[in-house]
Formats: C-alpha cells, sequence, structure tokens
C-alpha cells in the first residue's frame, strides 16, 4: 500500500506523519519527497481498517491537504522505468563504481556474455571486458567521456565509457562511477543505414531557418515528385547543384543515377560529345565511341549548370531531345530513346536573352514548366549565423580542434556583409579561419573577407597604378582563363562578343597562344 500526502512545504511536517505513523503502531518501508514537496509513504503490509484510521488522522496534520492512495511511489517509478530501459536496449549496459566493479547490468549485457545477470553483477568489469583500463581513466586529472573499440566474449565493440557524478554534502559534483554502453559493428552499421534511410532526403542537408528559405524547401519538395523539366534561378554559391540533387533523391528515379553537367566549362563540340556521346566512326581517335551523359543516366536525373551559356547549335539539338526523349550520337545514324528527368540551373536573366535573341523562345519554354528561384545569401539573412556556425563545427571536427565561437563583432559583421559568393564563400572563408585560428574566437578579422560594396563590387584599399592599367590586367587575366576552353580566336570572339580581329590582337598583347598556355 503507498499513500500521497499532498501538503505544504513546512518543516516538521513529516516528523508530524512520522509520529502518528508511531501512535497507530503502522509499519513503514519507506517514505520519500517529490519536486512538490509531497510526502509518499510506502507500506508492507497495511490492513484496510488501519487505513481508514490513519488517513482521516493525517488529514487533521496542519498543511496537509489531502491524503490519497497511489500506485507507486516516484522512486519505484524512476526504478521501473530505468530497468525497462534497460530490459529493452539492444546494445549492452554495464553501470559501475569506483573499482571497477559492476553495479548494473542489463538483459543485453548478460546475453552477450552467455551468462546470468546475478552471475555478472558484483563482478570486475575487466574481466570480461578488455582493451580499455577503466582504473586508469577514473584516477585521472579529468574524467570526462570516452568512445573506445573494445572486445568482449571474442567480439569487437564500440564503447561509449560516461562518468556518473552526484553531489556532495555540500553541493559539489564528485565521481561515483561510470556507465559502459557498448555497440557492436552490425548495430552500428544498422543504425546509420536507417538514419540514411530516414532522415537523408537530401533536402535535410540543406540548411533553412528563414521563412524565404523554408518557402523554397516546400516548394522543391512538391516539384520533386513531378516529371517535367525544373529551372532553378540563383546567384552563384546559392546551391543550385545541392538543391537539384535533392529533388531527384526525393523523386521516385532517386535510385537511379543523377549526372551533372556545366554548360559553360565546354566548348560547343565537347558539351555535344559530353551530352549525346559519339559513335566509333564520329572522327579520328574516337575509338570504340562513348555514350553521352543523357544515355549514362537513363532512368535518371540529368542536371545541366549554367544552361545560359549553350550555343545556339546545341539548344536546337537539346530541344529535340526535350520533345520526346530521342537523340542521335554524335557521327551515328541510328538514335536512341532515353527517359531522364531534366533539371538546368542558370544565374543569368534568360528572359531577357531570350529577347535580345541570345536564347531560344521555344527551349526556354520547354524547360521553365517548373521553376524555382534560390535567394541570395543576403535575403536570408536569419540563416547567416547559423549557417556560419555549422560550417565552424563541421570544419573544427574535420581539424580535430575544439569548436570556437563567433564573436559578438563577428556575428554582427557576417549578418551585414552582402556574400556576393553566397553560401560558398561562407563556407570557405570559415574553412579558412578555423584552419589558421590560435585562439578560442573567431573575430570579423579571422575571416579575411575582401572589402565588397553592393553594386560596384570588389574594391582594393591598397590599390595602386591607373585605370588602364587595372583594365589590362584585368583582360588578361579573363583571357587566359577562357583561351584553353576557346583555343580559337573565332570561337573565344564569339564567346566575348567582339570581332576575332580585336581578340586576335588582345592576345599578341598579352602573349597568350598555346605555348604560353601550356607552359603555365
Amino acid at each position: 500500500m503507498r499513500l500521497e500526502v499532498v501538503c505544504e512545504d513546512r518543516l516538521g511536517i513529516a516528523q508530524e506523519v512520522l509520529v502518528i505513523l508511531v501512535k497507530h503502531g503502522i509499519n513503514l518501508k519507506s517514505i520519500e519527497t517529490d519536486q512538490k514537496r509531497n510526502i509518499f509513504l510506502n507500506f508492507p503490509g497495511l490492513a484496510f481498517e488501519d487505513l481508514q484510521k490513519l488517513m482521516p488522522a493525517l488529514r487533521l496534520i496542519n498543511g496537509v491537504e489531502d491524503v490519497r492512495t497511489v500506485p507507486y511511489t516516484p522512486s519505484e517509478r524512476g526504478h521501473y522505468e530505468l530497468e525497462t530501459l534497460l530490459r529493452t536496449l539492444p546494445d549492452p549496459v554495464f553501470s559501475i563504481d569506483l573499482k571497477c566493479r559492476i553495479v548494473v547490468a542489463n538483459e543485453a549485457a548478460a546475453i552477450a556474455l552467455r551468462l546470468k545477470t546475478e552471475k555478472i553483477v558484483h563482478g570486475g568489469l575487466n574481466q570480461w571486458v578488455h582493451g580499455f583500463s577503466f582504473q586508469r581513466w577514473m584516477e585521472g586529472d579529468e574524467v570526462i567521456a570516452q568512445a573506445a573499440k573494445i572486445t568482449m566474449a571474442g567480439k569487437t565493440y564500440l564503447a561509449d565509457i560516461l562518468p556518473i557524478r552526484v553531489p556532495d554534502l555540500e553541493g559539489q559534483s564528485i565521481l561515483a562511477g561510470a556507465v559502459v554502453v557498448l555497440k557492436s559493428v552490425d548495430r552500428l552499421g544498422e543504425q546509420v543505414t536507417a538514419f540514411q534511410r530516414q532522415s537523408d532526403d537530401g533536402f535535410s542537408r540543406i540548411f533553412a531557418d528563414s521563412a524565404h528559405m523554408k518557402r523554397v524547401l516546400s516548394q522543391a519538395r512538391k516539384m520533386a515528385q513531378l516529371d517535367a523539366p525544373l529551372l532553378i534561378h540563383g546567384e552563384t554559391g546559392t546551391g543550385k547543384e545541392l538543391l537539384a540533387r535533392a529533388c531527384h533523391e526525393f523523386s521516385f528515379r532517386g535510385d537511379r543515377p543523377f549526372i551533372a553537367l556545366n554548360c559553360a566549362s565546354l566548348p560547343d563540340n565537347v558539351a555535344e560529345h559530353e551530352l549525346f556521346g559519339f559513335s566509333a566512326n564520329a572522327f579520328e581517335g574516337a575509338g570504340e565511341g562513348k555514350r553521352g551523359v543523357f544515355e549514362q543516366a537513363n532512368g535518371g536525373t540529368v542536371f545541366l549548370d549554367e544552361i545560359g551559356d549553350m550555343s545556339e547549335g546545341l539548344q536546337v539539338k537539346f530541344l529535340r531531345f526535350l520533345q520526346d526523349g530521342s537523340f542521335r550520337r554524335v557521327g551515328a545514324e541510328e538514335e536512341v530513346k532515353v527517359s531522364v528527368r531534366v533539371i538546368c540551373a542558370t544565374q543569368k536573366d534568360l528572359p531577357a536573352m531570350v529577347q535580345q535573341g541570345e536564347f531560344r523562345e521555344d527551349l526556354y519554354y520547354r524547360l521553365n514548366v517548373l521553376n524555382l528561384r534560390v535567394p541570395a545569401l543576403r535575403e536570408r539573412k536569419a540563416d547567416i549565423v547559423p549557417l556560419a556556425e555549422l560550417f565552424v563545427a563541421r570544419y573544427s571536427r574535420q581539424l580535430g580542434r575544439p569548436t570556437p565561437n563567433l564573436t559578438k563583432q563577428c556575428q554582427d559583421f557576417v549578418q551585414q556583409y552582402p556574400w556576393p559568393g553566397n553560401v560558398r564563400q561562407l563556407e570557405n572563408s570559415v574553412y579558412q579561419a578555423v584552419s589558421l585560428l590560435e585562439g578560442h574566437e573567431i573575430d570579423a578579422e579571422d575571416l579575411q573577407l575582401p572589402s565588397y560594396s553592393s553594386g560596384f563590387g570588389y574594391y582594393d584599399d591598397n590599390f595602386e597604378g591607373s585605370l588602364e592599367e587595372a583594365t589590362k590586367r584585368f583582360e588578361s587575366n579573363l583571357l587566359r582563363r577562357l583561351y584553353p576552353a576557346y583555343p580559337s580566336t573565332r570561337q573565344l570572339a564569339r564567346k566575348l562578343g567582339v570581332s576575332h580581329t580585336a581578340i586576335a590582337n588582345k592576345l599578341r598583347e598579352y602573349g597568350i597562344n598555346k605555348k604560353s598556355i601550356n607552359n603555365t
């Protein structure tokens, strides 16, 4: 029989309760209080007649509001909850005292050792678990949680070793032992697989705390289930490919290939070969031919980044493919038919390009069936500091160092910086700051970000030289980067929208040719 005495928190009230029990000759097994200071009485055996006399007597005590029977006391509930938890856990669990003697062992531990629980309790843990000195760990200067590879009954486990601390008479925390949880390699593999299957749908890897980004992800989840072409707009570094991959993984094509191709990084003929493939007779040295990305991704998704840079000739062939899913390899006569979903991305203003005749109108409407716009980082300010802290934690783990904090000045700075390179720029700057950091805090200066003025771009406080010199440096760097992909004056001129004579003069002026490029 158990009683709960609902009462006020008054000095001496528990003593008055005990006096009444003595007066009625009632034996008490235990007495305890809960957080509300209510008193719980546990009787080993209480006759109904005694209960009828006891309850009215207790109610007469000053400060007692009610007396009622309860099925269990708080400590019993806690005991049975812990017992149930330990019994149902599939991983072996031990609780040990300061001398490494086992105080508690669950059923999974007994099964792993092929012993009864009573044969394990009170024995030394080192008798069965090998590979870690628990005694040396508890006698160390600083006892903190550990993870260690151990063996038990000839089997390898990953052990989580957690210190047990209790308050002493002065309220100070003292070590009382440890809890050891063992996970087998098989269990770890099952948990990782379950986590990936249940939570890693692609969208879970995209951080979204701001209302703007949450709305984009909500729309993306709906569009992912459709099979029509998807056009993603967004500045460089906003995560367009990450979003495209998430849409693929969330779709019914998720278990099929996802292949990405950047249309801006390849000359026209190379891009055509990459997209559609080529036959053995396409050109000298073609070998046995090659399947393009549309064939390789059959059943899956093809992601075309910077679609606005696709040449007009390639646009025509791509449009025909979108109409019925068929195409010819370069140099081949037979048609190939595949089933792929096309997701395209661009940072350019395609409608303006259509108006100017730089992008086919019919292709634009074919691609723009579904569309998403990924906001720039400066448009989702609520995400900036949490993203920075996420990157700090990630790279600190990779570098094996404690996670530093962002100072208030640094948080204010990243909130105000315009981030022209968006999330990619934030991630790169944080990685550099964590790599070079010597203290425990990251300040604004540690990010080493160049000065930037919205609408005017980067500027250098230490700039030297004239406008003409700066223009020439820019031209030279641009031409050196583009020349390997467009190695003829006509190709390069068409890319930059100027005459091939002007390009030839510039290449000559800056000494850019195949020999100079190959030597750099």
